[in-house]
């Protein structure tokens, strides 16, 4: 997966219920529609998505997923579980359950 970087994920997981438009998936991100350009156009580079024309506005453009961005999803999926069930099993299910609790709390709290 050449190129392709964890923080990624977060674009190309909002594209897994369909086509989006830069501007919705800035919004939703909490980042310029600049920085989504950027984003796509690197990934889009390396083939995870392409950009399509809107059926309902050929102004617009769609970004959607492509077989390698899906791909891709699915094997950050697989490493993700992979690293909690490593961390599961070093730290034990109570431990375990409090660390996920404040890195989630902690991600919140970043948004």
């Amino acid at each position: 997966m050449a190129g392709l970087r964890p923080v990624h994920a977060l674009l190309l997981v909002p594209l897994l219920g369909g086509g989006r438009h830069a501007v919705s998936l800035a919004a939703d991100l909490g980042v310029t529609r600049q920085a989504v350009a950027q984003v796509v156009a690197t990934l889009e580079r390396d083939g995870y998505v392409r950009r399509v024309t809107d059926p309902g506005d050929a102004r617009a453009k769609l970004v959607c997923l492509t077989p390698r961005g899906r791909a891709a999803l699915r094997v950050m999926r697989a490493s993700a579980r992979a690293t909690e069930d490593a961390w599961r099993l070093r730290l034990g299910p109570a431990q375990f359950t409090e660390f996920r609790a404040a890195l989630l709390a902690l991600l919140s709290a970043a948004r």
